[in-house]
Order: C-alpha cells, then structure tokens, then sequence
C-alpha cells in the first residue's frame, strides 16, 4: 500500500483523474454484467423451463378436455356437445402444434413421447371426424367407437408421459441453475465490496493529494491578503503540479515577506528625513497649487536633495544597483514635484514621472503590479496640467490593486481625437458599483456631497479652473476595476493660446 502511494503522489493530476474515472467505470460494468446475468438467468433460463412446463401441461389439459366433451356427444349426439367437441379438439390441435418437434431442444426422450402424440392425434382425429360425421354405422360404428377409447387412453398416457419427462428434465435444469444463483449474487456483492473500497481508498488519497493542499493554500492566502506574510508553510507530499504550486507558493510568500518589509524600513528611512509632516488640508475648499506650495514649505528640497544623492552614491559603490534607481526615480520625483513652479509641462514630463512612480511601486509590490502605457500622440508636442497622472495612477495602486489579493495592471492610454486629449488611467482592481460611481461623478459635478479623494478632488478642480471645456469621466464596474478619463483640448506649445483668446 505505501508503494501504491508513493507511485500516487507523484502522477500528474489528469492522470490521476483518469484512473479514479476508470475505476468507477469499471465498478458501473460488472454492476451492469451481473444484472445482464441474473436477468439471463432468472428471465429467459427459468422462463424457458416454465414454458415447457406450461405446454406439456396444456397438451394434457386439451386432451383430457377433449375426453369429456367427446364423452358427452357420445351420451347425447346434440349440436351443442358437436360444437363443443369441435371446439375442444381445436384447442388440443393447437396445443400440440404449439410445442415444436425440435430434438436439439425437447431431448431424445421428450422427442419421442411428443413424436408420438403427434402421431397418433393425427390418427385420433380421423376416426373422430368419421365417427362425429356419422360416416360410420352398424358394426364398424362400434368398432370405431372402442378404437377411439382406446386411442384417447393411449393419448393421455402419452401426454401424461410427456408431462412427467419435461418435469423431470425441469427440475434438473433448476438443480443446474441453483448453483449458478446462489453464486452470481455472491461474487457481485464481493466484488462490489473490492471496488467500492478501491473508489473509498482512491477518493481519501485525492481529498489527501488534491483538496487538502487547495484548502491550505486558500487559508494561507487570506492570511497574507491580512499581511501576515511569517506564517507556517503549506505541506503538501504530492510531486504533481499541487506540489509545484506549493513549493513556489512557500518560496513567492517568504519572498514577499522579506521584500515588504525591506521596502517599509526602506520608506521609514526616508520619511525621517522629512522635519515635518505635510499636513493635510480639506480638497474641497483648497486647490493643488496650495497643496504643493504647503509642501514646497515644509521639505526643503537642498537637504532632501542632498542626501537622496548621498544615499545614490552609496548604494552606487556598494552595488547595489536596484536601489541606487529606486533612489534616483524618488529624487526624480519630489524635484519634479517640488520644484515645478509651471501650471503646464510636456507631456513626456508627466510619463516620466508616472513610470518613475510606478518603478517604485513594482519595487513594493513585485509581480502583483503590472504597468502598461500607450501613448499615440508626439509627447514633447504636448502640453498637460502639472502632476496630473501620478495622482491617478497612486489612486488605482491603493483603492484599486492593493486589496485584490492576485494584484492587477495599470494602463495609461494617451490619444488625440479632433481638438481634444485624452488620458485615460484604468486599472483591472476590485472596482466600484454603480452607486458608488454615480455619487463620486456628481460630487465632481457638484451635485452631491459624497466625500472624494484629496488627489481626484484636486486633479478636477484644477483641470476645470484651467480649461473651461475640461472634463473628467469614471466608470467601475465591481470586481472588473476602475478607468478615469480626462479630456482636456489639445495644446500644443508652439501656440500662444493667450493671444488666440484675446
């Protein structure tokens, strides 16, 4: 049994599929083979042994029916005892043509018996058809008449015989099946028994094999969606792909573990280097500008600089090249966002400033988090309203992917159409119900009062203060994630909008 396991544990799950199904095929087949042999059995073999029984009583039956009637026409030569005994002797006719003579079958003494009866019923019956005719009279009346007696005692002396022999050779053919009954029922309740403990031993070894590892592995999980990443690691002794799934599942969780916290003391390191925190102010009654310019006032930019650039160096020398770039894509972010005093950049600025953000994010979040742009217009030929799509995009990382346990991508889509730019941020995260999006676009809109976020609140404001015709579009659909459009007109630096407008 424990090589029988071993073998088990390290099949592919198809194969291991395949072979329960065998057995339970095969367990429905000798169900369906012993039904077919009991059915043989006790349906056709005992019908059979009836049937002949039943006809070798019915030729008995006929005959002695026929005696009487003929008795009764004798004593009283009526036309109702004639039809009577026509009728009688119709039935023995029928009765004796109805049991074949076939030797293969009835057997050398059956065969004769029947043989006879044949015989001399044919020879019966036309001395009766003489003798009811009135063919006959005088002398040879009386002759025919005794000859006829003696025939019917030879007939039913025959036919009694005949009934003697089928009953004989009945019962032994019942002795024969006796065996055969008592045996069919036995061996398929053995082996019944045989499979149905193969299928119960089979279905433990792939609730063992199978289920138990989806169940640890979906119980683990959720501890991890919690952030407990230091929790024991899932067993599981199958080498199938359950197995592999397993082993990486145990490597992946220890991985992120030790990735998350490197990347938290990582960030606890850097926020001591602020001497302040940026204080929060309400979004609706304060717009971006306000909100950089408190934070321009509360960093300042040479010392943070500085040091990221000493923190650069550091990690140049010591090799350690994904840090020396994490650093680089933060400085890159906070001088651009410190130090950007204009309303509208290039559009290439922007995607810089995305990608950067989003290295750093893959750099937390690993494979969980996936970034895809797609810009279909020149990004050096176009201009946007400062820090607009790093808002967005850190929107869809926390509301969006961070909850969702398998992660999701986020794509930015950049495309002209007439007049007008659009940039869309769309994220494949838990999303929102149609409740929840109607409320967020009328509080844009300024016809509700549902709470928004400080970065989507401020992103509109901005937008709309600078371009009358700006507008910004969600749509969510729940499980499926988010996409945020904004449609603003098309501004190419070369042109000095201010002198078109006056």
């Amino acid at each position: 049994m424990g090589k029988i396991k071993v073998f088990w544990n390290k099949i592919k799950i198809k194969n291991k599929l395949s072979i329960f199904t065998g057995i339970v095929i095969l367990a429905i087949l000798v169900a369906i083979i012993f039904d077919a042999v009991l059915i043989r059995l006790f349906v056709m073999d005992v019908n059979n042994i009836m049937d002949d029984n039943s006809k070798a009583g019915e030729i008995v039956a006929t005959i002695d029916r026929e005696k009487e009637a003929f008795d009764l026409f004798i004593e009283s030569k009526t036309n109702d005892n004639k039809e009577m005994l026509l009728k009688a002797a119709e039935e023995t006719k029928k009765a004796i043509a109805a049991e074949p003579l076939d030797y293969i079958h009835l057997g050398e003494n059956r065969y004769a018996q029947l043989f006879s009866i044949c015989t001399s019923y044919g020879e019966y019956s036309r001395y009766r058809d003489q003798l009811i005719n009135s063919t006959v009279e005088g002398n040879a009346y009386i002759n025919t008449l005794y000859s006829l007696y003696s025939m019917q005692d030879y007939l039913q002396s025959y036919g009694h015989r005949y009934v003697d022999l089928t009953l004989k050779e009945s019962n032994g053919r019942y002795k024969e099946l006796i065996p055969t009954v008592y045996a069919v029922p036995l061996i398929a309740i053995t082996m019944s028994i045989l499979l149905l403990s193969v299928i119960l031993e089979l279905s433990g070894m792939m609730n063992k094999s199978i289920t138990e590892p989806v169940l640890k592995l979906a119980n683990a999980s959720r501890k991890i969606a919690a952030n407990e990443f230091y929790i024991d690691d899932v067993e599981s002794d199958s080498k199938d792909e359950l197995g592999e799934l397993v082993h990486a599942f145990n490597k992946m969780k220890y991985a992120t573990g030790e990735y998350i916290d490197a990347l938290e003391k990582r960030r606890e390191a850097i926020e001591k280097l602020h001497v302040q925190e940026v204080e929060k102010l309400e979004v609706e009654k304060q717009l971006e500008a306000m909100n950089l310019e408190l934070l321009k006032n509360q960093v300042n930019p040479h010392f943070l600089f500085n040091t990221l650039n000493v923190i650069g160096g550091m990690a140049n020398l010591e090799g350690a090249e994904t840090t020396e770039q994490m650093i680089n894509s933060l400085s890159f972010l906070f001088r651009y966002n410190l130090k950007n005093q204009e309303k509208e950049v290039f559009l290439f600025q922007e995607l810089k400033v995305a990608s950067d953000y989003m290295y750093l994010q893959k750099m937390r979040f690993g494979d969980r988090v996936k970034y895809i742009p797609n810009c279909s217009v020149d990004d050096d030929k176009v201009l946007v309203p400062t820090f607009t799509l790093q808002p967005l995009i850190e929107n869809s990382i926390i509301h969006g992917i961070t909850p969702k346990v398998e992660g999701g991508s986020v794509y930015v889509d950049v495309s002209k159409n007439d007049d007008k730019l659009y940039i869309t941020v769309k994220d494949t995260g838990v999303g929102m119900d149609a409740e929840t999006v109607t409320k967020i676009q009328d509080s844009l809109d300024g016809k509700g009062d549902h709470s928004i976020g400080i970065g989507l609140g401020n992103i509109y404001r901005r937008i709309k203060a600078m371009y009358a015709d700006a507008k910004m579009v969600i749509e969510s659909e729940l499980g499926e994630g988010t996409s945020v459009t904004i449609i603003l007109p098309f501004r190419d630096p070369e042109i000095n909008y201010d002198e078109e407008n006056e």
